[in-house]
């Protein structure tokens, strides 16, 4: 036995008894005639003391941090208790140690130093298996598992059924580059890693399952972010079978609400959730995606300097933020703000002007503000004494896009985020379709979602024009969940894919599974995926989601603990017919 307890279990009630603990040296002071060890397990630390005993004193010369012990002794009244910790009251007065895993005396970094933030990230994922004791990040992967737990149950409570779908898949295009696998059995052929499991969760839908979900892994070939993980991510993928969007709006507020409360002390928002239409949130938020915490709204200005003299905003798109009390900041911060919307977002610049009061305009693109305009501030836009605006010109999609970059920004260095709170919303209403960079119509976001308007619109209207029933579920700035009602129309599928320049032959091909399937009589149904590792970021209050996942890739894409992706032998590459034509790097 290499313990009977925990180092975090022990208490007053078990002074007197002679216990047997394990667990690694957190930290060794030494006094001379006595030495304290704190040793740590998962479940906490406790206090060694080893006081008159020759024998373990010589011993204990030996001893280094992180290296793993197990202590026999009596559980003692400690007479300077620490209440910082639950075991403060006591300490063990060690009578026998055992060294079971030596340790090297020189770390890469202190372990569980509060400043390990500050060590380079590709140092601690190379010794992930160090960085993992850093009492913080090991908290994280705790309550990544309690989150799991507690997802399972929920959707147990709801009643779905999980079910495993296949890793090694066919490609499709679901707005991310695949991971391929070659096959050895097949010369030429290729499996995919796939990007979520669309096309097997509708055909459970049509195999008869009323309500399907997993844990699942998905696979996408996309740069890495400080939100989003390279190469792998998880996700609460569910579907439901004779549903309509108003069915899963009810599952996902169950889900988040339940989550959130459950593993947070933070305030988090009651059901329903508000709902934002997709061009309502680019034209006040400038992103679909908006920070409800952030009380900045972006209004727009166009109509107002239609006749301006100020050549930097004629035939332009103007956009305008309102910024109350913000008169009160010296020209630094406007300058830069203006530097930070040049450098940081590539804006061709950041007009701003200081309301003085209601017919003074100073600073920045004053003299350009003409008595009638600044009349039409006060009474249309409600501008008030002491505020101040910030002007965004350029064509119109950009503009939303720089006004949201800089209403993030404004929020951020005004300090005005709301603290301690996770707002959230959906987004809906998403475009079916939009412009691809080569100009041609492409799926805005998911292939499988169902139009607006159904054939009449796809005939009928611009495709521009034409909505989908997507959606997405948003918390404090971050996409937290992504869904559809599916086209499970054979016949409006192939129109769908036809506008978006695939041929009938084309859909048959690529997605023979679902095609077919939806030829024996396939049930409405719609769905989400929440995604995880999104989740336990939030909820562990983290800005980094490689903190909150045991073995990251890291900024590069790369696995510095396993060495990967790393070259393979010729022998592995002709098993499966493949030859690498290698150029310099």
């Amino acid at each position: 036995m290499y313990r009977d307890h925990n180092c975090g279990e022990l208490n007053i009630s078990n002074v007197g008894e002679t216990v047997l603990i394990a667990g690694w040296i957190q930290k060794i002071r030494n006094l001379g005639s006595m030495k304290f060890i704190d040793l740590r397990d998962q479940f906490g630390i406790t206090q060694i003391v080893i006081s008159d005993n020759e024998k373990l004193q010589e011993k204990s010369n030996e001893l280094v941090t992180e290296c793993v012990i197990n202590v026999k002794g009596k559980v003692i009244e400690r007479s300077n208790k620490n209440n910082r910790i639950p075991t403060g009251e006591i300490e063990i007065e060690a009578e026998e140690i055992n060294v079971l895993g030596k340790c090297k005396n020189i770390l890469p970094f202190e372990v569980n130093s509060e400043k390990i933030g500050e060590t380079r990230e590709d140092l601690r994922l190379e010794y992930r298996f160090l960085d993992l004791r850093n009492d913080k990040l090991h908290k994280n992967i705790l309550l990544r598992s309690e989150i799991m737990k507690t997802l399972r149950a929920k959707m147990d409570e709801l009643g779905f059924t999980e079910v495993q779908t296949p890793i090694l898949a066919n490609s499709s295009p679901e707005g991310a580059r695949d991971y391929l696998v070659p096959s050895r059995l097949h010369p030429g052929e290729f499996y995919a890693l796939p990007q979520a499991p669309q096309q097997f969760k509708q055909l459970l839908m049509v195999s008869g399952f009323d309500k399907y979900y997993q844990i699942a892994p998905c696979f996408r070939d996309e740069d890495p972010r400080a939100d989003r993980a390279p190469g792998e991510f998880y996700q609460l993928d569910f579907e439901m079978s004779f549903a309509e969007q108003e069915d899963v709006f009810n599952v996902l507020e169950s889900i988040f609400t339940t989550v959130f409360k459950k593993h947070t002390k933070w305030k988090v928002d009651e059901a329903p959730f508000k709902r934002i239409p997709y061009k309502e949130a680019m034209e006040k938020y400038g992103i679909d995606k908006p920070d409800l915490r952030n009380p900045l709204i972006i209004q727009d200005a166009t109509k107002l300097f239609e006749n301006t003299e100020f050549n930097a905003f004629k035939d332009k798109t103007i956009k305008i933020i309102i910024v109350p009390e913000c008169a009160k900041q010296g020209r630094k911060f406007f300058d830069n703000m203006t530097e930070f919307a040049k450098e940081e977002i590539k804006a061709n610049g950041l007009g701003w002007v200081k309301v003085e009061s209601e017919n003074t305009y100073t600073g920045g693109i004053a003299k350009f503000i003409t008595e009638s305009m600044k009349e039409k501030f006060s009474k249309e836009y409600k501008v008030k004494e002491n505020d101040a605006i910030f002007f965004i010109a350029d064509e119109f999609e950009k503009a939303q896009k720089i006004a949201g970059q800089v209403r993030i920004e404004l929020g951020k260095r005004l300090d005005l985020i709301e603290k301690n709170v996770y707002r959230f919303c959906f987004i809906t209403d998403f475009p079916m379709y939009e412009l691809s960079d080569e100009g041609t119509i492409d799926f805005n976001h998911n292939p499988f979602s169902m139009p607006q308007g159904g054939r009449e619109a796809l005939e009928n209207k611009n495709p521009l024009d034409i909505l989908a029933y997507q959606y997405d579920v948003v918390c404090n700035g971050y996409e937290m969940a992504s869904g559809a009602v599916r086209n499970h129309d054979p016949e409006l599928m192939v129109k769908a894919f036809e506008i978006a320049g695939y041929s009938e032959k084309e859909v048959e091909t690529r997605f023979g599974a679902l095609y077919n399937a939806f030829q024996y009589g396939t049930p409405p149904h719609a769905g989400a995926a929440p995604g995880l590792d999104r989740m336990v970021m939030l909820i562990a209050d983290s800005d980094n989601i490689r903190e909150v996942i045991a073995f990251p890739k890291n900024k590069k894409a790369r696995d510095v603990l396993m060495r990967a992706p790393s070259n393979v032998t010729e022998k592995q590459l002709k098993d499966v017919h493949i030859k690498i034509d290698v150029k310099d790097k």
